[in-house]
């Protein structure tokens, strides 16, 4: 079996694949306080609580937008089921070309949707992600990573509404039912959701003028599930779409390839 670890600001995403087919996922908090033997007892607990051998695991992989957490969980990860894991970074071959001012700069999330849809979806493709921030990775029609767009997410769109009025409080972001809200939750449910899915609409519209031609969209993340109902355009939504990376990648640079 393979286990792969999408370490985001806000939650490490867990995925078991056996063979090509991801068989359990699983959600821990990030918390940068931590130690490395906390989270291999929790990794370790939480596997056999879902009924699997941790000596079945012959690989691993991970990717991580948390530096301070990266080492942390290779450590934990190599104590709780006994493989080192490959980490997306720095030597680690992708199979795609990546046309940014800096290549060596492109996060591990944004590495992992692109690898993942350029496998998966026709071809442009644009990929958002929807999490503690609201990321879009732009694959062009040859493949390539091209570049994409970062702007606050809605978590933190909606901390910075109640933490720095007076009036406005925190909201669940549950269907806001309709656009013009006519109480102040309601208003603000509309705000973020209806303008989130407006911004993914636009955005997209805008990309594609530049690429001069229609793109996949495909949208994933936290968030995602939310806001994509909510889009105008057809946006296909995948939850797994950076595990599915990291398992490409995996596949990639795993020894005997």
């Amino acid at each position: 079996m393979l286990l792969v670890m999408d370490i985001g600001n806000t939650c490490v995403t867990l995925g078991v694949y056996a063979d090509d087919t991801l068989a359990l996922t699983a959600r821990l908090a990030t918390d940068r306080n931590r130690t490395e033997d906390q989270y291999a007892v929790e990794l370790h607990t939480l596997l056999t609580m879902r009924g699997l051998d941790v000596n079945d695991f012959d690989g691993a992989i991970i990717g991580s937008v948390v530096p301070a957490l990266t080492g942390v969980m290779e450590k934990a990860l190599q104590t709780a089921v006994g493989v080192r894991p490959l980490v997306v970074g720095k030597g680690l071959k992708t199979g795609l070309p990546i046309h940014l001012e800096d290549p060596a700069a492109a996060g591990a999330d944004l590495i992992c949707g692109a690898v993942a849809a350029a496998a998966l979806y026709p071809l442009p493709c644009i990929i958002f992600d929807l999490g503690t921030a609201t990321t879009s990775a732009v694959v062009d029609a040859t493949g390539a990573f091209i570049g994409g767009t970062i702007t606050a997410g809605i978590g933190i769109s909606l901390d910075a509404l109640a933490g720095r009025t007076s009036q406005l409080p925190h909201v669940s972001l549950q269907d806001p039912g309709k656009v013009v809200g006519n109480s102040t939750a309601s208003a603000m449910k509309s705000g973020l959701i209806y303008g989130a899915a407006s911004m993914m609409d636009g955005m997209a519209d805008r990309i594609e003028e530049e690429l001069g031609s229609p793109a996949t969209v495909v949208a994933t993340g936290g968030r995602a599930a939310q806001v994509v109902p909510y889009c105008r355009r057809p946006i296909i939504l995948n939850d797994s779409l950076l595990l599915e990376g990291l398992r490409i990648l995996y596949q990639k640079n795993r020894k005997g390839n």
